[in-house]
């Protein structure tokens, strides 16, 4: 019969010690109760138990039992197994215990997970910085009052090593992921997507906080403080926001919008984990995923505002939100309703609104990926067509005929060369030297 060997704490080996001494008669029955912290009664149970069983009796009976509500081997196994596999190696300890109840059915708390991932030797990969004592800013009470906006460049898909920019916004009082959207580089399009985004799942924010890219102020905004002659534009994004009535505040630095800084973190250490687990590999493809992966983001993070009531406002009615997120540009329409733009020639179509554009009219030119190419005069939106004007024929020039007189034969340039006897020179380097230093340092020599 195989044998389990046991290995006695400190503390039972100094009871064993002691309920010995008693039984021995070295020590009395109160002593020994003061010795080890129990009631007499106790004592004179564990010296009977002791001069029975000897040593056991000190032992736990449950020692070596396995606990009803353990986990079972083969779960702890399989949980291992899946931490070390490629697509789950870089989760982190709490996201993989949102992963394996999602994909794998596995239901466990963090505690016991963290203890059974740090037996198995393996350490989570986000790793806790050195606390840095700061003024915290307090939320805003209300949600959609401020929002903040940034990019954030990462290698989001495992398999690629290109580095590509999420862009995103966050509402200030409630931690909420408002929209997010993925491009090649940070530009106006991921920009417009997200606010995009936003306005169509919770509405018009009040205020929106960003950084000084020159998406959002222009190069010259801080030229025109100092000379104040200089013209500053509002950029598409600024005149975009305006035109919503949304305030455009400028951060000064990455700590003043901490919020979203830290958004990026966790986003950097989630996304490329489910991108792995659901095969997305392309741009395309995340950005459709993130649709609704927001939502399964602020379940789990957004906090409540300290005012329930909601500051975003509804789209205005009659207002198309694609003809404000699109670029605007200003350009002279002819008589005949054509325009230029980018190298290339526009034509109204023509409708009972068309004919109130006059010749050398200013429309605005609106492009954008949902629509394409459209034009505006007064708030009305015309649609547009590619117009190819007709090519001028330039008038041939008729060339003059030019008369030259014939060369005679006399002339040097026409037979001069059997005109001249040809001369030949047979002369040694030493004589050409020589001559050369007649001529150059004759001076010197006299």
């Amino acid at each position: 019969m195989k044998q389990e060997v046991i290995s006695m704490t400190r503390k039972q080996l100094n009871r064993y010690e002691v309920i010995n001494q008693a039984n021995a008669g070295t020590i009395t029955v109160r002593e020994a109760a003061e010795a080890l912290g129990l009631s007499e009664r106790q004592i004179k149970r564990l010296k009977k138990k002791v001069g029975e069983e000897g040593v056991a009796a000190v032992i736990h009976k449950n020692t070596l039992r396995i606990p009803s509500h353990a986990i079972p081997k083969e779960t702890v196994d399989k949980i291992l197994e899946i931490k070390r596999s490629d697509n789950y190696a870089n989760c982190n300890f709490k996201h993989y215990q949102e992963l394996l109840s999602e994909f794998h059915g596995i239901e466990i708390s963090y505690s016991a997970l963290y203890e059974m991932l740090t037996a198995g030797k393996i350490e989570s990969p986000r790793t806790k910085r050195r606390f840095k004592p700061h003024r915290s800013r307090k939320r805003k009470p209300q949600a959609g009052l401020l929002t903040q906006t940034d990019a954030s460049h990462h290698r989001w898909f495992k398999s690629d090593k290109k580095l590509y920019a999420m862009h995103g916004v966050i509402d200030d009082a409630t931690g909420q992921v408002s929209g997010l959207y993925m491009t090649k580089n940070e530009c106006l399009l991921g920009y417009f997507e997200v606010f995009r985004r936003t306005i169509a799942d919770y509405g018009i924010p009040v205020s929106a906080y960003a950084d000084m890219h020159t998406i959002f102020q222009s190069p010259n905004k801080r030229k025109a403080e100092i000379d104040p002659k200089i013209n500053v534009n509002d950029t598409q994004i600024g005149r975009a926001l305006k035109e919503l009535g949304v305030q455009l505040i400028a951060a000064r630095s990455p700590q003043a919008k901490g919020r979203i800084e830290r958004l990026w973190g966790t986003l950097q250490d989630r996304l490329p984990v489910e991108f792995a687990i659901r095969g997305i590999t392309t741009i395309d493809a995340a950005n459709e995923f993130l649709k609704t992966y927001i939502f399964a983001f602020n379940s789990e993070f957004a906090v409540e505002p300290e005012k329930a009531d909601s500051m975003f406002c509804k789209v205005p009615g009659g207002l198309n939100i694609n003809y404000v997120l699109c670029s605007k540009e200003k350009r002279i329409i002819d008589a005949g309703g054509v325009f230029s733009y980018r190298n290339k020639s526009f034509k109204v179509v023509e409708t009972i609104s068309s004919g109130i554009i006059p010749k050398g009219a200013k429309i605005n030119v609106l492009t954008s990926p949902e629509f394409g190419v459209k034009a505006e005069y007064r708030n009305i939106v015309f649609e547009v067509l590619p117009f190819v004007p007709p090519k001028r024929k330039k008038p041939k020039k008729e060339k003059e005929s030019v008369h030259r007189k014939p060369v005679p034969d006399s002339n040097y340039y026409k037979y001069g060369q059997n005109l001249v006897p040809k001369l030949y020179y047979e002369e040694s380097d030493t004589e050409i030297i020589a001559m050369l230093e007649n001529i150059f340092l004759e001076k010197i020599a006299k």
